[in-house]
């Protein structure tokens, strides 16, 4: 290709020399690979800044990378019974009840399938904000020649919006392919990423119980019940997945990103060498910008998290209490979801989103303390409107939550209580009743009654004398003329 550019070799100039310090591959073979690479990354069409398409090529790509077996009809009916038997230990303990599913069991590329939707809901906002501002910032540092050349070519703009938007998701796909490697189920990060579906990897579940010296159906049927009780929970609460996703919506659209930052990178980047741009995205160079906003909104969407970990955690120990080895899965599991692996780490520096429970240890606790105080219906009960959820401040304090519930239930009592009242006319009937009193002291301030009839003790209006006699008789004395001796005077 250098050769047709400078016509050959003529006055001592060597291509291959030229290429070979470029960095360029000798083999004919591997330049036409890369230079297909880099063509398609400039002008593979997408719907939007990211190339979705791109992102779940990779991700299967990945997730087959490392030996991805497909499932056995023998794996399939094992899960499928470990999921019915989950469903039956789960019935004592929660007040949900079974949602009837069918278990599934998933390779890494059959997860992937059917996690790829929610992961482009989760991701897409601040993937186009990247993507956007890579593209402007690459855009900037390029020469006024090759802007020209490029613009006979569709404009860098466009070219490099494609550039970016295919980049982000191959590194996308590389987070979600490295993700089917570590999860054993559809819930494994505490959001119903498959539609509420029940399932469970079997070459992964193998991975996770490898060197534990616990028998693998203990371990698959304990994993089963945290499968199944995650299953209710996001069947049986309607509003908690949308909550939950569009809270995670929320924060992404929230995120600002540093231009200055990718402007600083950007100097460093050969905008034809997807290695570096690749290089770039992995480290978190242009991992957005959080403000205090976003902390406040990431404090809240991690407490619902805790809460949906802590009930599930709660919910498998008292189902799976029979099993030997309950309590050290329990533990294993729980500093597993409260530290992340690789890929998550690796998707959080991507997105700036890390999906962990912080909190997951106090939220257990929480539920543990009202299932002593409530019963399960009570305890149960909470779910049904976000509001009656507990909050950050009653996981600092567990065993206050009564407490503070009882009074905000006596103050939401009252204001229904006065409420009641306006809408029924109440208040208007009491305030009627006081300004017909208040009149009535206005009219009649000697305290006469409705006839007239003056009600004085000096009036002599009475029928009968005070020692019963009538008026119409005379007393002792005969005098009728109100002397001291008239028992009216």
């Amino acid at each position: 290709m250098l050769a047709k550019m400078f016509g050959g070799g003529a006055g001592g100039f060597d291509p291959q020399e030229i290429a070979k310090a470029a960095g360029l591959p000798s083999d004919p073979a591997a330049m036409a690979m890369m230079m297909q690479q880099v063509q398609a990354m400039f002008s593979a069409p997408s719907e939007g800044p990211v190339n979705w398409q791109m992102a779940h090529e990779q991700a299967r790509r990945v997730a087959a990378s490392d030996n991805d077996p497909s499932v056995t009809s023998l794996q399939r009916r094992s899960v499928d019974e470990a999921l019915k038997l989950a469903e039956l230990w789960l019935d004592p303990v929660t007040e949900f009840p079974s949602t009837g599913q069918l278990g599934r069991a998933w390779s890494r590329a059959e997860w992937v399938e059917a996690t790829m939707a929610t992961w482009r809901r989760l991701t897409e906002p601040v993937a186009t904000s990247i993507a956007k501002a890579l593209s402007d910032a690459i855009t900037g540092q390029l020469p006024d020649e090759m802007k020209s050349m490029m613009g006979m070519m569709g404009g860098p703009a466009s070219m490099l919006q494609n550039v970016g938007g295919a980049m982000f998701g191959m590194q996308l796909g590389q987070a979600v392919g490295a993700l089917s490697k570590d999860v054993v189920g559809s819930t494994d990060i505490g959001v119903p990423l498959a539609d509420g579906r029940m399932a469970l990897l079997p070459a992964n579940v193998a991975a996770f119980g490898a060197g534990l010296d616990i028998p693998e159906q203990e371990v698959q049927l304990f994993l089963a019940v945290r499968e199944a009780a995650h299953a209710r929970l996001f069947t049986h609460i309607p509003w908690l997945t949308g909550h939950l996703l569009g809270s995670i919506e929320r924060y992404a659209r929230g995120i600002h990103i540093d231009m200055g930052k990718i402007e600083e990178a950007a100097r460093d980047i050969d905008p034809t060498n997807p290695e570096s741009l690749q290089g770039a995205l992995s480290q978190g160079v242009f991992m957005p910008e959080k403000t205090p906003e976003q902390d406040a909104a990431l404090v809240r969407l991690e407490t619902t998290l805790a809460l949906v970990e802590g009930w599930v955690d709660e919910m498998t120990a008292a189902a799976a209490a029979n099993l030997p080895s309950a309590g050290a899965l329990r533990e294993m599991l729980r500093r597993r979801r409260a530290t992340g692996g690789p890929a998550e780490h690796a998707f959080a520096s991507l997105v700036g989103l890390e999906l962990r429970p912080r909190r997951l240890r106090e939220a257990a606790a929480l539920w543990s303390l009202l299932t002593e105080e409530r019963g399960i219906e009570g305890r149960d009960a909470l779910w049904q409107h976000p509001d009656l959820l507990p909050t950050a401040e009653d996981l600092d304090d567990p065993a206050g939550f009564a407490g503070r519930r009882r009074l905000l239930d006596s103050s939401d009592a009252d204001v229904d209580a006065a409420l009641q009242r306006l809408l029924s006319g109440g208040f208007e009937e009491a305030d009627g009743d006081a300004a017909a009193e208040a009149d009535g002291e206005a009219t009649h301030p000697t305290g006469s009654d409705d006839s007239g009839a003056d009600r004085t003790p000096d009036s002599g209006s009475d029928d009968s004398a005070p020692d019963g006699r009538s008026d119409s008789g005379s007393d002792d004395t005969g005098s009728d003329d109100g002397t001291p001796g008239d028992p009216r005077s």
